[in-house]
């Protein structure tokens, strides 16, 4: 890859200061300063990932297509291949550790995976039975209580208050698919998805309420700023704001209309990325 310039991005994270973001192709682009980006020194794949979480400043781990998982100890700048499943159609949608050792990876049809040796070895994971037990597992996160979810298919969000053996089904009400959820600092949980979709718990998963997005783009990722707003973002160059917890949120849509993949908070300005990579 011969520039970092519009390469597809689909997720980023924090090891640090530093910003990881992973796309198309094993793309795999560093930021120290949150602006200009540079590739990683090594990554021993070329599958589009879709996840990258950091544990602490240094150890961190990715995952994809082709049921690639990686992972590395200094701060994304060398990575090695700790699963792979060439030719099998169990890509990885979402990938979530809660310590240095344990992880879970979702995929389609209900698949997933979990670690419990840093991503070395891995064991199939059952999420669900009958009717839900095949749907589409996209975006696995926690709340601060330490509470597991996966948002999926036709509105569905599965909860795990043990650690990911038992899981409990819950409904929106609504079919379209969710495509990602947040834990805010107070509590708050939102999960996002097609046609604009928003949802809102104040009662760590127990309970769904649907917020009004002023859209009907389909949205695909949340981040929460150092000043406690909230950023949502989807295609079309959508951008929702709220400074209210995620109660409500003012709707705005970028001149470009840039299709949004993923938003990354923490700063006084959002980072945006999008399947023409940075968006400035």
């Amino acid at each position: 890859m011969a520039t970092t310039e519009g390469v597809p991005l689909l997720a980023a994270a924090r090891a640090g200061n530093r910003v990881v973001a992973v796309g198309d192709h094993g793309a795999v682009l560093l930021s120290d300063d949150g602006a200009t980006f540079r590739q990683a020194k090594s990554v021993p794949a070329r599958s589009t990932l879709t996840s990258v979480i950091f544990v602490d400043g240094q150890q961190g781990y990715a995952a994809g297509h082709d049921g690639v998982v990686l992972g590395t100890l200094d701060g994304g700048e060398t990575w090695t291949l700790l699963r792979a499943a060439a030719g099998r159609e169990q890509p990885i949608l979402s990938l979530h550790f809660d310590s240095l050792a344990h992880g879970i990876a979702i995929g389609l049809y209900g698949w997933a995976i979990e670690t419990r040796d840093g991503g070395h070895t891995w064991s199939e994971l059952r999420i669900a039975n009958g009717d839900d037990a095949d749907r589409h597992l996209l975006h696995i996160f926690a709340s601060g209580a330490g509470t597991l979810f996966i948002a999926g298919e036709a509105g569905a969000i599965f909860r795990s208050s043990d650690g990911g053996k038992s899981w409990q089904p819950l409904s929106t009400g609504n079919k379209g698919s969710l495509w990602y959820g947040r834990a805010l600092a107070d509590g708050t949980l939102l999960v996002c998805g097609m046609r604009g979709h928003l949802y809102r718990s104040s009662d760590d998963g127990q309970t769904w309420q649907a917020v009004q997005s002023h859209t009907t783009q389909s949205l695909t990722g949340i981040a929460e700023q150092a000043d406690g707003s909230v950023v949502v973002v989807g295609m079309a160059g959508t951008v929702l704001r709220s400074t209210d917890s995620g109660r409500s949120f003012t709707l705005s849509e970028r001149p470009g209309r840039e299709p949004l993949t993923a938003v990354l908070g923490g700063e006084a300005k959002p980072l945006l990325l999008s399947m023409a990579g940075q968006v400035r």
